[in-house]
């Protein structure tokens, strides 16, 4: 079954559209070993109230191979927890590099099911990334109005509509009622936008970031979800692996806080 449909699947299945984002920072933790646990532990309590988890690459990368090695390990704990992963890289590039990115993050036991992309360089350089990600089930997830403030200087003057469209046309062979292997990043800190970009791309699951630490609240995310409550993620970091410190039963309590409102905001 392909990301999209899995995705989807767990939401109305576990009615959750929660996507827990994993973003350990080395300065919380007393060494790489304590990192690695605590973020599996936080994976794990969370687990139940997501539907999908979204490790941010940097974090990881900042530490070199065993921060590699962890994501690897966090990677495989949620596959067993039956978590799609949607590794948060925003990668792009042109030619064999692109599809180098493409095999490093869309293939292989350190991978994700699904990827964030940038558009910036063309939409042809997105290609290698797509044809990855169709090949393994998998999903991109292409930047169009990020939860920055200053995303304005090059994502306005029409352009997130352009790249809007072309999700939208990439998507166009999905059937009704279903979504695509191309979604969109849409930062929730745009209540006023979502409705229009859900308009745009009726076939893209929309990747909301921007829930709780940067101001987000979930009865602002209604307009990003069809009826029923699918075709949208609602994405937080920081209010559930940091909610209070290192208090894992308090993440685990910020995930099912943020699930309900979710929940309670389709009503």
């Amino acid at each position: 079954m392909d990301f999209a449909r899995t995705v989807t699947e767990r939401t109305l299945h576990l009615n959750t559209r929660l996507c827990v984002g994993l973003d350990p920072r080395a300065g919380a933790y007393r060494d790489p070993e304590h990192l690695r646990q605590h973020t599996l532990d936080v994976l794990e309590a969370a687990a139940p109230y997501a539907a999908c988890v979204k490790p941010q690459l940097a974090f990881y990368e900042a530490l070199g191979l065993p921060g590699l090695q962890i994501l690897e390990e966090v990677c495989s704990a949620a596959r067993t927890l039956g978590l799609p992963v949607l590794l948060d890289g925003k990668r792009g590039d042109i030619g064999s590099t692109a599809a180098a990115y493409a095999q490093g993050w869309l293939t292989g036991p350190h991978a994700g099911d699904a990827l964030t992309v940038n558009p910036f360089l063309g939409f042809q350089t997105l290609r290698p990334f797509l044809d990855a990600a169709i090949a393994h089930g998998g999903a991109i997830f292409v930047l169009v109005k990020t939860s920055n403030p200053d995303q304005a200087d090059l994502q306005g003057h029409g352009v997130s509509e352009k790249v809007a469209a072309w999700i939208s046309e990439a998507n166009s062979e999905t059937p009704a009622g279903r979504y695509g292997p191309v979604g969109a990043v849409v930062g929730a800190t745009h209540p006023g936008e979502l409705a229009k970009y859900r308009e745009l791309m009726p076939r893209a699951l929309l990747l909301l970031p921007g829930l709780g630490a940067q101001g987000a609240a979930p009865q602002d995310l209604r307009a990003a979800f069809h009826s029923g409550g699918t075709g949208a993620l609602a994405s937080a970091s920081r209010a559930v692996q940091y909610a209070d410190g290192l208090d894992v039963r308090a993440s685990r309590e910020a995930a099912k806080a943020l699930r309900d409102g979710l929940n309670g905001a389709m009503d």
